[in-house]
């Protein structure tokens, strides 16, 4: 099997540190998003390996075993129990047991056959050179996916179905309204599948929200600006104004100040997995000073500065 070079993969250096390593990573996933390269099969192809390897070395754990064991890191605990028993039992090392399949043999930790597997790792996991001739009846767990599903506030602000591809696989899965940027979901079985009969691995989903123009959120509320023009903020009047679904009149009180905020009681954000409770809409006032006056308006204010 050919070694895969992980942080080849990112266009990163082995020294990277964990930031170096996300920058790189959304980078990458962006470039070759399937939504962004429909029926590439290559973009797909280098959309898998960018999330094999952000799922490798983005947790440090992993990352550690992997630095050490390459493409092999999920079964280092193995490896390293064998090499233990190994030293143990005097260069012997001993798989029988409940989990066995194995029972004595010396195993090689060096070297590669010619199917690309060290004698030691083939006799371990079930090998066509295993020493006893027998295959090893452990399953393991499939490889955990990560992914980032890019969406618009307006994405989530109600509940919907979406089909998103995954290593080459579609999903349809259903968006709750209220996701927060940042938050992770798991799809449990949707990651790599598992060998020798294990379960396969789960897939986790973060959603990457981004900000919009006109509302910004903070925890299920939103906040907006209402532009007022200068006479109806003095004498008083009615406004219109945008909320999320659409546009409100509201009642301009005689005398309001610039930066004066108004609470829209369930005008904000759903919260998440709550059916029908919403958030607040906090609406800031910005009193447009007129330009460009006639003579005879600057006349009129200038009367009224003297009053």
């Amino acid at each position: 099997m050919a070694f895969i070079d992980y942080y080849s993969i990112l266009g990163v250096s082995k020294t990277a540190t964990a930031d170096e390593i996300k920058k790189a990573y959304r980078k990458l996933a962006r470039k070759y998003h399937p939504d962004i390269n429909p029926n590439d099969e290559e973009a797909k192809r280098k959309f898998q390996q960018v999330n094999e390897a952000n799922e490798v070395l983005s947790d440090s754990e992993k990352r550690k075993k992997y630095d050490e064991y390459g493409e092999n890191w999920k079964h280092a605990d193995e490896f390293e129990k064998a090499r233990q028993q190994q030293s143990q039992n005097g260069g012997f090392a001993d798989f029988g047991g409940s989990g066995g399949g194995f029972s004595g043999g010396t195993y090689n930790f060096g070297g590669e056959d010619e199917g690309g597997f060290s004698d030691f790792f083939e006799s371990l996991f079930g090998g066509s050179r295993a020493s006893s001739g027998r295959r090893a009846g452990r399953g393991f767990r499939g490889q955990d996916f990560t992914s980032e599903l890019h969406l618009n506030l307006r994405d989530v602000y109600e509940t919907h179905k979406r089909t998103i591809t995954i290593n080459g696989k579609n999903l349809r899965i259903t968006i709750p309204a209220g996701v927060a940027d940042g938050q992770v979901i798991k799809l449990a079985g949707q990651g790599g599948a598992g060998a020798n009969g294990g379960p396969n691995g789960d897939l986790y989903i973060t959603f990457v929200i981004a900000e919009d123009p006109g509302f910004k959120r903070v925890g299920d509320d939103l906040y907006a600006t209402a532009n007022l023009n200068l006479y109806t903020a003095v004498l008083g009047g009615e406004a219109t104004v945008d909320t999320f679904t659409g546009k409100v009149k509201l009642k301009i009180a005689a005398g309001t100040q610039n930066g004066t905020k108004v609470r829209l009681k369930g005008k904000g954000f759903p919260v998440y997995k709550i059916e029908g409770q919403f958030g607040d809409l906090i609406i800031s006032y910005s009193i447009e000073i007129p330009s460009n006056l006639t003579a005879e308006q600057k006349e009129l204010f200038e009367k009224l500065a003297k009053s």
